[in-house]
């Protein structure tokens, strides 16, 4: 069965509002893209591939402007340990554990006005961040320190903090991934995480942050490609009505939360959708199910890719398959927002002074050290220490390009530093005791500071810690990751998060003095 389109312009322009694309490159935008928001297209999304410096950026957004002055312009930057504007050299925020940890709404709400200004200061309009998710699963191999933490209302405090502040700024909060990411034990970007919780637990830990962001005002919304069998049996949230109509929409009065403003999808070309339903169907049911924005980002597209997905859209208009009138309900949301974020950026127009290094205040509040009961108080290493790194292998949101650790930023405090890095592969060639062996060679006399992170996560990364302890007990450990395992070393450091300053707090701690500011 098929049903007449009215106006098949109006529907093609919708298909290519609700696409929000990236691209390669850094000095100018392909060819294709200023034509493409000139047929209809809303915005599109920048990468770490997008960025080079914050000059470059701002130059780069201002030609997308020009092309179309209500352009929304989305960043993944969540700071922390996802940093896109700093991307090849590590945030100068830490990210939600660390806030987390400290608990100090004010700060949280402080440090996202200042990244929100930054932003803004390069053209950014759309931020997709914070995270809401509740780290329930200490597993989780995708969350983590992207967490407040584990309980639902210290969640759901920052989370409002974080998106009051961020929005303060101008630019528009997506807060993610409904209905929580965070009690998984699979990587969306890999496969299909199944979450089995009831219908109370939902509303009582995962939803809590989601209806505090509704209630402080949100622009945005991310679904997320998990399955929940008390929800919807069969499709992932970003594609099932249940989820995102049924309980992201609905009135209160029919058990959802009223949401109004735009939900975007994640990332449609991960494999928890493509791998079964393709990206064009993808595309098809996630705004059928009640998406209005779909982020195509893991790769970057072409005009053939762009146009082959509004095809598919129109395509379903034709069949049947999407109602015209959700398409053009979602197309919609998504202008109403452009034109908020335009109205939000001119509102906002002049210098707005920095918030000199509130990030470092953070990083720097935000660590817990723990000494053996019977050590006095930690005294620095005479001498230059040595730093052995035991690096996971970075999850894809994180992605393999920033820089992380205590290494060179030890360095500039401690000159004559040296660090290495050690690995599952090199644990796996040597075992525990042979890795052990290699540091030791390498440190010599000195001070041994062992980074880690997630140990509690890395069988391996936790046999070599605890071989390293047994042969040298005076090694400083620094947990950069959730710190679930107990603490161990002659001093251990949790920094909550593996962005940049906490790194140079961490390193702080162990010269025993401050860099300069």
């Amino acid at each position: 069965m098929t049903t007449a389109v009215r106006n098949s312009d109006t529907v093609t322009r919708d298909a290519l509002a609700v696409l929000q694309p990236t691209f390669d490159g850094t000095t100018a935008p392909p060819d294709w893209l200023p034509r493409q928001l000139e047929n209809g297209m809303t915005g599109v999304g920048l990468f770490g591939r997008n960025v080079v410096s914050p000059e470059q950026l701002t130059g780069l957004t201002a030609q997308l402007r020009d092309a179309k002055p209500e352009v929304l312009i989305a960043i993944d930057e969540e700071g922390g340990d996802v940093t896109r504007l700093e991307v090849h050299g590590g945030s100068s925020f830490p990210g939600n554990h660390a806030l987390g940890s400290v608990d100090d709404p004010d700060l949280t709400r402080a440090v996202a006005a200042e990244l929100g200004r930054r932003l803004a200061e390069c053209g950014v309009t759309v931020n997709w961040a914070p995270s809401a998710d509740i780290n329930t699963d200490p597993g989780n191999p995708v969350i983590g320190v992207r967490s407040f933490g584990d309980d639902p209302e210290l969640v759901a405090r920052h989370t409002v903090a974080y998106v009051e502040g961020l929005q303060s700024a101008g630019v528009a909060a997506c807060v993610k991934h409904f209905p929580g990411h965070g009690n998984t034990s699979v990587d969306s970007h890999l496969a299909l995480p199944r979450i089995d919780i009831d219908l109370p637990t939902l509303h009582e830990r995962e939803l809590v942050p989601f209806k505090a962001a509704i209630a402080a005002g949100t622009r945005c919304v991310m679904s997320a490609h998990i399955l929940l069998p008390v929800l919807d049996p069969d499709r992932p949230g970003t594609l099932s009505p249940a989820v995102l109509t049924g309980l992201l929409r609905a009135p209160a009065a029919d058990g959802g939360l009223g949401y109004q403003g735009v939900i975007f999808s994640d990332a449609i070309e991960m494999r928890a959708v493509a791998d079964t339903y393709g990206l064009d169907q993808g595309c098809v049911l996630a705004v059928a199910a009640g998406a209005d924005a779909l982020c195509i980002g893991g790769t970057p597209s072409d005009e053939a890719e762009v146009l082959r997905l509004r095809d598919a859209l129109v395509a379903a208009v034709r069949t049947g398959e999407l109602p015209e009138e959700r398409l053009h309900d979602a197309a919609e949301r998504v202008r109403a927002l452009a034109r908020w974020t335009a109205g939000a950026r001119r509102a906002a127009e002049g210098p707005v002074a920095p918030a000199g290094n509130i990030g470092l205040t953070a990083a720097r509040r935000a660590l817990r050290l723990t000494r053996p009961h019977e050590a006095g108080p930690w005294e620095p290493p005479a001498r230059a220490p040595y730093v052995a790194s035991f690096p996971p292998v970075a999850n894809i949101a994180v992605g393999e390009h920033t820089p992380w650790g205590v290494g060179p930023e030890l360095e500039r405090l401690l000159p004559g530093t040296t660090h290495g890095s050690h690995t599952r592969a090199d644990a796996e060639r040597a075992g525990p005791d042979g890795l052990v062996a290699e540091v030791l060679t390498a440190a010599g006399d000195r001070t041994v500071v062992a980074v880690v992170r997630d140990a509690h996560r890395h069988p391996w990364m936790a046999s070599a810690l605890d071989a390293l302890l047994a042969a040298r007990p005076d090694t400083v450990v620094v947990e950069m990751g959730v710190p679930h395992a107990p603490p161990a070393g002659a001093l251990h450091i949790a920094t909550h998060g593996a962005a940049r300053v906490c790194g140079r707090a961490a390193a702080e701690i162990v010269a025993g003095r401050r860099a300069e500011d």
